[in-house]
């Protein structure tokens, strides 16, 4: 173990750790159970079992955490405040979406020694190089494998763990390479013997061939050889220099390589399966785009009913799902609220049987995680099904708590022309809802509060098509107090493109499900395109879709709109595409749209690709290597 790890275990937190703790593990209210947990002698795995469970036990790593939150900073803890003080209380937050683990420590002491052991082991796990993070990867699976835990494996069980591991392999080529790698001729394999024996088996032929290709003497690449493969391969300009002897430092495991200044096969292996090897345009990790073009000329990272985790009926309503959207970037989220029993109004979806989470603490949530990922604006999309009343109790909330952060009257000298920039916007939170009147009648006292049945369903998943008999309008109220905070972001009911074009204003906007999208997008695609030059469209998913599957927004961005809200708890191509499209321009959540779909008197129909102007396509072909012995 390196001289940073002996150091980490010498920490008394760390110490705290692995000696072991009983600390109470919290589901909810009703379900909190004691456990023990300790840190293993690799000093990244946190292995636990209750005391009544005889052999069973779980373990994960810390590579798998991403924070830990102190005291009651989660639903549960929250629930059961009176209980637990919050000096004894932590909360461990996975990546991805993996539930959080709520735990009670017996004293602060212990408490505040797990909560800062782990953020330490966190730091180091994060720090880890390349060569650290393939070694720790391959050890955790050897880990999980080596069941008797005497530390060896034979040739069968080596074959399972592989099978595990995901990797096909020629079974006689795989046994050479066991033979090769058991030195002591025992039939078995120790822990560093078994990596030696992984790295052989997965070494890459096609690798081999580029490493060659560029290397004089075929054992390491020099400062000029590296150069050459980053200016010719990885389309590397002039910074290229700098950049090979950086990569030498950051992935060479060899110091004799590096005081040489030089790469070997190994190291270059490391550099191209890391995130610097990624096919990504690195020019466009940053943000690189102008921010300073009106809203409706971005593609906006949008998620659909934000307080699920998970299916549509029966999922948990949850704070968690927000912070994480919004940690992924996400900059519209959607809140679905209904009349509370007590005169508090609560979001859920409606008519279901997923569970309530209180309007308020949204907001909370809102105010503390809106810009933790990115400073541009966060849109919240209010599906508002709450009387006059709790209405009121909404608007005092989104004011008392977001203060100046919501955005409630329009910018200086803004002409309404057009909507304002996301720089202009930088640091603020809009209000998506219906609104009395526009922007410029706020204040005009002899508006009436009542909004038709059609600007009702403006909002979204009641609004698939018009009601068949639309002449009987029925009324509805609407708080002046909840209308006042709705600025650029009015929801109106869709009257048709050229209804639009003649009367529609910029910061009136629209929600479309994804079906009546695609028939517009098909049979008026060029209309599409021009109305979202302007105009905000926001797209959500078929209310037949209760398992929260998503459909593809590529077909929604073709046509220019904006808000294209998927569920963001379902993996799957869908959420790739828009993880992909989202990790550019510094994953800000906005993503300027191409020229054309900026030109109000564009032309461009997805439809008819070939009609625009200048189309030159592009074909892609990528080839994928098949090594047979693997």
């Amino acid at each position: 173990m390196d001289s940073e790890s002996s150091r980490v275990r010498d920490d008394p937190d760390v110490k705290v750790m692995m000696a072991g703790s009983t600390l109470r593990k919290v589901k909810s209210r009703s379900w909190k159970k004691p456990r023990h947990f300790r840190l293993l002698e690799d000093g990244l795995t946190i292995w636990y079992k209750s005391r009544w469970a005889g052999k069973g036990h779980s373990t994960f790593s810390v590579t798998e955490l991403e924070a830990v939150r102190e005291g009651h900073q989660s639903e549960v803890l929250q629930s059961t405040a009176e209980e637990f003080p919050a000096d004894h209380c932590f909360t461990l937050v996975f990546h991805g979406r993996q539930g959080n683990l709520d735990l009670v420590a017996d004293s602060p002491l212990e408490a505040r020694a797990w909560i800062q052991g782990v953020r330490k082991l966190i730091h180091k796990a994060q720090t880890m190089d390349e060569k650290e993070r393939l070694d720790q990867w391959v050890w955790d699976w050897f880990q999980k494998a080596d069941k008797n835990k005497d530390g060896k494996m034979n040739f069968k069980e080596v074959r399972k763990l592989l099978k595990m591991m995901n990797i096909d392999m020629n079974e006689e080529h795989a046994l050479h390479l066991f033979t090769m790698a058991d030195r002591s001729g025992s039939g078995s394999l120790e822990i560093e013997q078994f990596v030696h024996f992984y790295k052989l088996l997965t070494q890459r032929d096609e690798v081999w061939k580029v490493f060659q290709d560029y290397s004089g003497d075929g054992e390491k690449l020099l400062l000029e050889e590296l150069e050459n493969f980053l200016k010719m391969e990885q389309q590397e300009g002039g910074w290229s220099t700098q950049h090979a002897l950086e990569l030498i430092d950051r992935y060479e495991p060899s110091d004799s390589a590096k005081k040489q200044g030089a790469m070997s096969l190994d190291g270059f292996q490391m550099y191209l399966c890391s995130q610097e090897g990624s096919i990504f345009n690195p020019e466009h990790r940053g943000l690189y785009q102008d921010m300073s073009q009106p809203l409706s000329h971005y593609f906006i990272s949008s998620s659909h009913n934000t307080y699920l985790l998970e299916d549509q009926l029966r999922g948990q309503s949850s704070l968690e799902a927000y912070i994480q959207a919004l940690k992924r970037g996400c900059r519209c989220v959607e809140v679905d609220a209904w009349d509370g029993s007590d005169g508090e109004p609560v979001v859920y979806h409606g008519h279901t049987w997923t569970s309530k989470i209180l309007f308020r603490d949204i907001i909370s949530t809102l105010k503390e995680y809106a810009f933790k990922a990115s400073d541009f604006p966060v849109i919240l999309s209010l599906e508002n099904h709450c009387g006059v009343e709790q209405q009121k109790v909404m608007a005092q909330h989104l004011s008392q708590i977001l203060g100046d952060t919501l955005l409630s009257n329009l910018l200086d000298g803004q002409m309404l022309q057009q909507l304002p920039s996301p720089q202009e916007l930088r640091g603020k939170i809009l209000l998506k809802a219906k609104k009395i009147g526009g922007v410029e009648d706020c204040l005009d006292e002899t508006l009436t509060d009542e909004v038709s049945d059609e600007e009702e369903m403006a909002n979204g998943d009641a609004a698939e098509d018009p009601p068949a008999d639309s002449n009987k309008k029925s009324k509805s109220k609407l708080s002046r107090e909840l209308s006042d905070l709705v600025v650029y972001c009015k929801s109106v009911h869709f009257h048709g493109f050229e209804h639009a074009r003649s009367h529609g204003k910029c910061y009136e906007m629209s929600s479309f499900s994804e079906s009546k999208a695609k028939r517009l997008a098909k049979e008026t695609g060029t209309d599409f395109v021009q109305y979202n030059t302007r105009q905000l469209s926001r797209i959500y998913p078929s209310g037949l879709r209760t398992d929260s599957s998503n459909y593809n927004p590529q077909d929604m961005w073709n046509v220019g709109c904006q808000i294209v809200a998927l569920n963001f708890q379902t993996a799957g191509l869908e959420m790739d595409l828009n993880d992909g499209l989202f990790r550019q321009n510094g994953c800000c959540g906005y993503v300027l749209k191409p020229d054309f779909m900026r030109d109000g008197n564009t032309r461009f129909t997805p439809e008819k690709p070939e009609e625009r102007q200048g189309y030159r396509p592009l074909r892609l072909s990528i080839q994928v290597q098949y090594h047979t012995q693997v």
